[in-house]
């Protein structure tokens, strides 16, 4: 089990490194270096904003009494990215609206759980 995790958080590794279609540009060691702390900060980030909306949405199924959600999410691993844009283009420089976690979880919470 530890290993498929150990392979999956490289494989995510992979998916957030892999900018520009593979063609990474770097002038120097440093900037390489650079880059791949950023590669796994990037990763690290994902796995928390996951293992936030799993905890909440397992919260809020155990509060409900979704005893089989509540199980059935407790095997959801934490290391995904399909649902996350990592080729996409993005403006840091406009004002945005906040990531709403509740309304995420009052989202999920009318998804069956196979289909998370």
């Amino acid at each position: 089990m530890a290993l498929n995790r150990g392979e999956s958080y490289h494989k995510l590794r992979k998916a957030v490194a892999f900018a520009n279609f593979g063609k990474l540009r770097f002038k120097n060691e440093h900037e390489q270096q650079i880059w791949q702390e950023c590669s796994r900060l990037i990763t690290n980030c994902i796995i928390i904003y996951n293992a936030t909306i799993l905890s909440n949405l397992l919260a809020y199924r155990e509060s409900t009494g979704d005893i089989e959600g509540a199980a059935a999410l407790k095997k959801v691993s934490l290391i995904a990215w399909q649902h996350i844009n990592l080729h996409g283009r993005y403006e840091f420089t406009k004002n945005i609206d906040l990531i709403d976690i509740n309304e995420i979880i009052r989202t999920l919470a009318r998804v069956p759980v196979r289909e998370i």
